[in-house]
């Protein structure tokens, strides 16, 4: 008991890992279960991080020359039976609609008005933006083509999890197609840098790009490209893919355009997503056992002003300071007005993640001498800064913040990253400290269906980091000419 008292979540990490990250979602309010089954409703503050994100990543795609437009959300299911291996993939995650109206019997209601042709809610765009792109594109100048949308899809999630698995996921889909295999495969590569470089500059978290294996490549690709990321229980957690498609789907939705000189060819196509994964993929990285720990490139309010008023009379002037300094601040600064006490405010933002908390009374106003705590200290480990110096230094000291978290994670992830050599020190390894295991693969999928079965471990990704090196599969002991990164997944 003790133990538990020390710190604002419990269980802790070590205690009960998964517990404590509901337990933190929980604490920081950021969202809930909601009466539907596998569905959430994300909270104020956890919408607040989501639109920080979205603005981010929407600003670096628009950069890349993308723009934005919306597909709708049902999906005939022709469309999607038009790519076999598409369709053969999502099949067992789609949610259908089969009525278009309801009718009264009894005091119930039921399905009424069966529809011509099921409508499947989009588990994901291609079918559709292929159908449309098929109109749009007709020549050579009209490539390429680069578009995104933000919008939700539906997979029948069996078992949900905040922020990980939830059946409708919020998320972004970008959809290119171009005039050759070249173009096409540098922009499934260029996409996967443009999130790597979101994850690492504003979320803070480190990853390790690379091809996932033919098993686990997206329906109907040639090849997916993947970011990994490892939690702070040594596991592995997708964050964002990037497809080349190849002509599987222009040849399907009929996508063909006129060359240069009057030939008639199929477009070579690109998408790529992210969801609001990154949510928890950020959680896992840097939260602890007092709560959400947010990157200050991301957090809604990166400090927070907290009146410290002990005596009615004294409230007008505090308040009156507080302000003022909220004003001089150029960074995403609030005051908290709220009627509590101090130590409660103080909490509350704690667990929210608010990476600065400037607590100001009368003595710090009298001493010129703000106390200011930085979400990567202790609760109390206070610093005394002028109201000048911290005006001055404030957008630097969240910069550090910023970098101490990324090198943290980095850190992390180095002390946990093993190299393995052999069958037995390969099962030691994900039955004792985990993490993830650098090993060579001889490239059968069933070493990935024995690992998987005995060890509940997967093949994340053939990382693009890395000499190519001769060796032998540290199952099989089949030749290799590269090791390959096994983990335990989310």
């Amino acid at each position: 008991m003790a133990k538990h008292a020390k710190t604002a979540i419990t269980p802790t990490r070590e205690e009960n890992y998964p517990e404590w990250y509901q337990q933190v979602i929980k604490a920081a309010d950021l969202a809930e279960n909601s009466p539907v089954r596998g569905c959430m409703v994300v909270k104020p503050w956890g919408y607040a991080i989501w639109e920080n994100m979205v603005a981010g990543l929407d600003r670096r795609f628009k950069a890349e020359g993308v723009q934005n437009a919306y597909f709708p959300l049902f999906i005939p299911l022709s469309f999607l039976e038009k790519e076999a291996a598409h369709v053969e993939g999502f099949a067992k995650e789609c949610a259908v609609v089969t009525h278009h109206r309801l009718e009264a019997d009894g005091d119930k209601l039921k399905p009424a008005g069966e529809l011509d042709e099921p409508l499947i809610i989009r588990p994901t765009s291609e079918t559709m933006v292929g159908e449309m792109y098929a109109k749009w594109i007709q020549s050579y100048r009209d490539l390429p083509m680069k578009m995104n949308q933000w919008a939700n899809v539906v997979r029948w999630e069996m078992r949900p999890r905040l922020f990980l698995r939830t059946v409708e996921i919020l998320w972004q889909e970008g959809h290119c197609a171009f005039a050759t295999k070249e173009e096409a495969e540098k922009d499934a590569r260029r996409m996967l840098d443009v999130y790597t470089d979101f994850l690492e500059n504003e979320l803070a978290v480190p990853v390790i790009q690379g091809e996932k294996t033919e098993s686990e490549k997206f329906p109907g690709a040639e090849s997916t490209l993947t970011m990994e990321v490892m939690t702070q229980d040594r596991k592995a957690l997708q964050n964002g893919t990037s497809h080349f498609l190849g002509q599987n789907f222009s040849k399907a939705s009929g996508i063909q355009f006129r060359t240069k000189d009057e030939q008639l060819e199929h477009a070579w196509t690109t998408s790529w997503g992210t969801t609001n994964r990154m949510i928890g993929s950020m959680i896992m990285a840097h939260s602890d056992d007092n709560g959400l720990v947010l990157p200050p490139n991301i957090a809604p309010h990166q400090v927070v002003i907290i009146p410290v008023i002990h005596k009615d009379e004294d409230k007008a002037r505090v308040l009156e300071y507080c302000h003022k300094l909220n004003k001089e601040l150029d960074v995403r600064s609030f005051v908290d007005e709220r009627d509590l006490r101090a130590g409660e405010k103080a909490w509350h933002w704690i667990k929210k993640g608010v990476p600065i908390r400037v607590e100001i009374g009368p003595r710090e106003m009298d001493a010129d001498a703000l106390s200011v705590v930085k979400r990567t200290r202790g609760p109390k480990e206070f610093e005394k800064q002028s109201k000048a110096e911290f005006i001055k230094t404030v957008q630097e000291q969240l910069n550090s913040i910023q970098k101490e978290l990324l090198d943290r994670a980095r850190a992390f992830r180095k002390a946990n990253t093993k190299e393995i050599n052999s069958k037995e020190e390969f099962y030691a390894f994900f039955k004792n400290e985990g993490g993830f295991a650098l090993a060579h693969w001889n490239g059968d999928h069933k070493v990935e269906q024995q690992v998987q079965k005995d060890l509940s471990v997967s093949i994340r990704c053939i990382p693009f980091e890395g000499k190519a090196e001769s060796g032998k599969c540290c199952i099989t002991g089949e030749p290799s000419k590269q090791r390959v990164i096994f983990s335990k997944s989310y």
